[in-house]
């Protein structure tokens, strides 16, 4: 090809054209290439549609000098002048020919990078423990709703969420005009009942000495019977009146007992040791029997009350340690007693309630969210470091090896964790080399040099 083509131009330059045109016809063409092959399309020139080569999928290029184009290019070269003919073969031989009339590229793919010292581990079946974990709320194990017991507004909030109060400690005040107005009522009868009792004692006295004098004269026989009857009936109506004075101050004193107890539920009170968690009244508010105004937890001891299905229900056993896990403190895991199953399931929901103890621990609170892990055994489950695990916005994924210890980016599904390992479920096989710390560096792409 490079001879055919310097044939030509020495051809060329047997002609007539000037020598330094060589030199300049690289710079000329381009500039003069569209003016000349819009001459040659005005005159039939008319040339072919590049192709795409199969193999690289690179532009191909059709060369103008075909036998049809030849032809066409002939004809109307005979209507110009010789260097006008001359210098149309040099653009397109310049333009073309160097090119040449088929132009193909083959892309050779770079080699991938290659990074040292990665710790690779492989990935292997391992048996782990086949827990049941049922889901459940932490309780304080001694609740109670400080009610009132009598209606009245309440004139007084003596205790808020989060105070510390004893048993027997005054929370909160009710109106107690109509209550101590009662006592008052009641100490005024109790008052005149004990007077009562007074008098009677005084005339039994005095009826029981005088049947004695009586009883003496009536064995002399001064009085006659019709007298001494008369004085013994007297004395037994005496005792009668101090006894029925006695049933009366009895009643005063109960009516007064009544009217206090009354006049202490216009306190509410504690009902054990223990922190206030809710209020649920303020000042003003019109207290009725029955209706709760705190709510008061022994925070000394928890328990976790966790539903368990009705399927599953025979791996839980009455006093069984498991272990518990609380979100709220890291995860941490605790060990608790089963205590109570409750016999009855729920009918909407299928489930049995079991209440776990749990160990003295301050940062445990009331409401929190807990799982509690059951046995069933063992299982098989691939394990991988979390330390292994790549995080992508909402998704996890590993740097898997490929048998040139080519790293790429693989997104997996999780299970759940167990300490510094994390089950797969989805996304990895048995065997496969994953990288166990990528950090902060991307791999993907890029040839692993095993540590």
């Amino acid at each position: 090809m490079n001879n055919d083509i310097v044939s030509k131009m020495t051809s060329a330059a047997k002609a007539g054209v000037p020598s330094g045109f060589f030199s300049t016809a690289k710079e000329v063409a381009e500039k003069r290439r569209n003016q000349r092959l819009e001459a040659l399309k005005g005159r039939g020139f008319k040339p072919r549609r590049t192709s795409f080569s199969r193999t690289h999928g690179t532009a191909r290029k059709p060369c103008p000098f075909k036998a049809s184009n030849a032809e066409s290019f002939s004809a109307s070269s005979k209507a110009m002048p010789f260097p006008t003919v001359t210098l149309l073969l040099l653009l397109v031989i310049v333009t073309f020919g160097l090119n040449g009339c088929s132009s193909e590229r083959q892309t050779i793919a770079p080699s991938p990078e290659t990074v040292r010292n990665i710790p690779v581990l492989a990935v292997q079946q391992a048996n782990v423990p086949d827990l049941l974990e049922a889901v459940g709320t932490v309780r304080a194990a001694q609740t109670s709703d400080a009610a009132s017991q009598m209606m009245g507004n309440i004139v007084e909030i003596r205790a808020h969420e989060g105070d510390h109060v004893q048993r027997g400690q005054v929370l909160a005040v009710i109106d107690d005009s109509q209550p101590r107005a009662a006592v008052d009522r009641a100490t005024a009868a109790d008052l005149a009942a004990q007077q009562q009792l007074v008098g009677a004692d005084s005339d039994l006295a005095l009826a029981e000495s005088t049947l004695k004098r009586y009883q003496t004269l009536f064995e002399k026989k001064s009085v006659s019977p019709q007298e001494f009857d008369e004085v013994k009936a007297r004395q037994q109506a005496a005792l009668a009146r101090r006894e029925m004075a006695k049933a009366g101050q009895a009643q005063a004193q109960a009516a007064l007992n009544q009217a206090r107890t009354s006049l202490d539920y216009s306190r509410i009170r504690a009902p054990f040791d223990g922190v206030v968690t809710e209020k649920k009244a303020d000042s003003g508010t019109l207290a009725s029997p029955g209706m709760p105004i705190f709510t008061v937890e022994d925070v000394r001891r928890f328990r976790l009350e966790a539903s368990v299905n009705e399927d599953d229900l025979h791996y839980v056993r009455t006093g069984e340690q498991i272990s518990v896990v609380i979100g709220a403190l890291d995860n941490a895991g605790l060990k608790g007693k089963v205590v109570q199953i409750v016999p009855a399931a729920d009918a909407a929901s299928r489930t049995f309630l079991v209440k776990i103890e749990l160990p003295t621990d301050t940062r445990l609170r009331s409401g929190l969210f807990g799982r509690a892990q059951f046995s069933r055994g063992e299982r098989q489950a691939l394990m991988i470091p979390r330390s292994a695990v790549v995080e992508r916005g909402q998704l996890q994924g590993i740097y898997v090896l490929d048998q040139n210890k080519v790293a790429s980016l693989r997104y997996i599904t999780l299970g759940k964790p167990s300490g510094a390992e994390v089950e797969v479920l989805a996304g990895l096989q048995d065997g496969e080399q994953l990288v166990a710390k990528p950090g902060a560096v991307d791999l993907n792409g890029k040839r692993i040099e095993v540590q």
